[in-house]
């Protein structure tokens, strides 16, 4: 049973970073989807960026090339990189993984939340005006 634990949210302003990690253990898969969802209040949880392990990476349109998303190659523990972050960007950040799947699973424009079976609790990422 594998699990996730996100760490590195918090408060910052407008145009600010922060960098989101996540550290996935007890899974033995060779082939695995690591994606970063977020949910404001009131709102459904969507998919920011994906990544798969052959190194192919996803992002939502709303990204605009200011988050990245990327894993080290040792510990295997997953980021989240944002940048020039926007008070829209408020909301909690989820780490979400699923396994046996190839690349094109892993694509942010197809997969939905419901389609991943493991989740971290959770970190808030607040930006402010």
């Amino acid at each position: 049973q594998a699990q996730v634990q996100e760490s590195g949210g918090g408060s910052v302003q407008a145009g600010g970073s922060l960098r989101l990690s996540c550290a996935v253990s007890g899974y033995n898969y060779k082939n695995y989807c690591m994606a970063w969802f977020r949910q404001a209040p009131g709102k459904q949880r969507e998919g920011v960026a994906m990544l798969h392990s052959d190194g192919t990476t996803s992002y939502a349109d709303f990204v605009k090339g200011r988050f990245t998303i990327s894993q080290d190659n040792g510990d295997k523990t997953l980021y989240l990189q944002l940048n020039n972050l926007e008070p829209e960007d408020t909301a909690m950040y989820y780490c979400a993984a699923e396994f046996g799947y190839g690349a094109g699973w892993c694509q942010w424009f197809i997969r939905r939340a419901a389609d991943f079976e493991y989740w971290g609790q959770g970190t808030q990422v607040t930006v402010s005006s």
